[in-house]
């Protein structure tokens, strides 16, 4: 039986301005969609279907038609994938599925919608929704997976794949992924996750870090004066500036 749909609460008719970008997150648990103006402004409401059990690149398509269909029309597409991209085609997909490596996501989207689509790397485009574009910007998203981008003055610098980077005996998501709550626990799971914290930091030199992602409402410590949860819609509103360049 097809899922129901849910969303969140409803947001203030304004006035739009085109084009219109429909917005995508798609996350270990739940693939997420909202229209937003060429400002980058919400203007639907955010719906949200389960991930299938089995993410397959055909059943997650299918699971997107059915939010492309709940909400009114649009000029082009945005999609934040959890995982390396590069021009359109998925290369890795550690908590999706193997049959994600190597496919022309874009294309394929591009075909059944008939619209400009454009993915990036889901952290990237949260990112996009949270930096102030003042110095080095680092926001990390801790869900189903961890996710990573890095800027420099509002700039992305792309590729970064921090979450499968060698720490401790084992990867940054190994431990701070949902494997790794589920393993360790909670307590646990906070000490090290301020432990990375202090090694990003000693890593990157960053000004700002943004905590992103579901699993920020587990964090029992007291963040430092430039480190600020971002709520999970930034993954969404971010989608406005994968096409920056034709604003």
């Amino acid at each position: 039986m097809t899922p129901k749909p849910t969303t969140t609460a409803a947001i203030a008719p304004r006035a739009s301005k085109t084009p219109v970008t429909l917005t995508i997150d798609i996350g270990g648990s739940g693939l997420k969609a909202m229209l937003l103006d060429a400002a980058g402004k919400p203007i639907s409401e955010r719906q949200r279907v389960p991930t299938p059990v089995v993410p397959t690149p055909a059943l997650v398509i299918e699971g997107l038609d059915q939010l492309h269909k709940l909400l009114p029309d649009f000029d082009r597409v945005s999609i934040g994938y959890p995982g390396v991209v590069k021009h359109g085609i998925t290369y890795t997909a550690a908590n999706l599925h193997p049959d994600w490596m190597g496919f022309a996501f874009q294309a394929e989207l591009e075909k059944l919608w008939k619209r400009p689509v454009r993915v990036g790397n889901d952290a990237d485009v949260q990112g996009y929704g949270a930096i102030h574009g003042d110095g080095v910007e680092m926001v990390i998203t801790l869900g189903t997976g961890m996710g990573a981008a890095l800027f420099t003055n509002g700039h992305l610098c792309p590729g970064l794949e921090l979450g499968h980077h060698p720490w401790l005996k084992r990867t940054y998501e190994d431990y701070l992924g949902r494997r790794g709550l589920d393993k360790y626990g909670k307590k646990m799971w906070n000490k090290l996750l301020k432990e990375a914290i202090a090694q990003t930091e000693a890593t990157f030199n960053w000004d700002h870090l943004y905590l992103g992602g579901g699993n920020t409402k587990k964090i029992e410590f007291t963040l430092g004066p430039n480190i600020e949860i971002v709520p999970n819609e930034n993954g969404l509103l971010g989608g406005v500036f994968l096409w920056k360049d034709q604003a």
